[in-house]
């Protein structure tokens, strides 16, 4: 179950995309990629849950959480566009893109839907889903090992 948290503290900053409908700009601190892509942020929100919930409550899973969280405005700032992410908040609130950008930035609301959303989903794919399966892959391989050596 900590798993399944985990991939759900993953997605969870874009829920911000919610102060659009609510006159939010996307600039505003709690604008898109503001406060919820920061660090803080995320350890703010295991911190919580690591205090209700019994399965969170040990620094393994709550260092789990914060970074399954924090990694989303991680990856955000290697995106080609928007205006990066606040990874700093609250000790500062400017937005950052990494030194390099290589991800193609998502197009936002049913423009996801479309021909560039495919090829922002192969730029994730190339860039994100294939280093990450294969550090799995290597780190269960390593584990398999170490079990039968």
């Amino acid at each position: 179950m900590l798993a399944i948290t985990g991939a759900a503290f993953a997605m969870a900053p874009d829920a911000d995309v919610i102060g659009f409908a609510l006159g939010i700009e996307y600039a505003d601190t709690w604008g898109h990629r503001g406060a919820t892509h920061a660090i803080a942020f995320a350890a703010i929100c295991a911190a919580i849950l690591s205090a209700i919930w019994k399965e969170a409550r040990s620094i393994g899973a709550f260092l789990f959480l914060t970074f399954a969280m924090a990694s989303h405005g991680l990856l955000d700032t290697l995106t080609s566009g928007g205006l990066g992410a606040a990874l700093f908040w609250p000790f500062d609130n400017a937005r950052i893109f990494a030194p390099y950008t290589p991800v193609r930035v998502s197009p936002i609301g049913a423009d996801f839907f479309s021909a560039r959303g495919v090829v922002t989903l192969v730029s994730e794919a190339k860039w994100i889903w294939l280093p990450c399966i294969a550090l799995a892959m290597t780190g269960w391989g390593l584990r398999k090992a170490a079990s039968t050596g």
